[in-house]
């Protein structure tokens, strides 16, 4: 008789069994390639930090951290992408923030590797197709923006981290620490992350329904 199939924790084989190890490869090679050039401070960026979770997702299957990080990537990769796209095909940056990518100052390795905003969105969407959306992961981005929001204060405000000091838009401070902190932390949350939840939701929600209610068939099967 064939070997039955190698099963996680609660009875269900892993939804990721080989994109689990490229995963793990992936931040073998990443990070220390990152904090190469940009040091450890680097990590506090969310888009950063998404690589990271998205990557804890995948081993550990957890559609909670893979939903999260869809809320967190999927508007802010798309827009890295078309001030690329802009800058190759025109020759102008339309928003800003990949001019490091011609920037001959940084190891082309490194501005390679930045190409996973582009990958990123796709990995993300195929992974919830498979374990659904997790509607926890809005209120889980939610927290773990607002503390790297707060955390990026701490950073040297050149830099401006999370835009935790000025605006992207006008590239103004929006107040004292507080407010400015409070009101980025606020647009992000409505005006970001919650269409895209919505979004989520209504596409890969029912998903994640079967699955959980799979799980707690097994559980009592158990």
């Amino acid at each position: 008789m064939p070997a039955p199939p190698r099963e996680g924790h609660e009875g269900q084989q892993h939804p990721f069994p080989r994109l689990r190890w490229a995963a793990l490869l992936w931040l073998s090679l990443w990070v220390p390639a990152y904090a190469s050039v940009w040091g450890f401070a680097n990590f506090l960026h969310l888009c950063d930090v998404a690589v990271i979770l998205t990557c804890a997702g995948l081993w550990t299957g957890s559609a909670l951290l893979l939903s999260s990080q869809a809320v967190s990537s999927l508007v802010i990769d798309l827009l890295w992408d078309v001030d690329a796209a802009s800058r190759l095909f025109t020759g102008r940056h339309l928003l800003g923030g990949t001019e490091y990518l011609w920037d001959p100052g940084f190891p082309l390795a490194v501005r390679l590797v930045s190409l996973f905003h582009v990958v990123w969105p796709v990995l993300l969407v195929w992974s919830l197709r498979r374990v659904g959306y997790d509607r926890r992961g809005f209120w889980l981005q939610v927290a773990l923006a607002s503390v790297l929001l707060v955390a990026a204060r701490f950073t040297d405000p050149r830099l401006n981290i999370n835009f935790a000091f000025r605006d992207p838009i006008f590239h103004r401070s929006l107040g004292p620490a507080p407010l400015h902190l409070a009101v980025s932390i606020l647009g992000l949350a409505v005006l970001v992350y919650l269409p895209v939840h919505l979004a989520l939701a209504r596409l890969f929600g029912e998903q994640f329904s079967l699955s959980s209610r799979r799980r707690e068939t097994l559980r009592s099967g158990a």
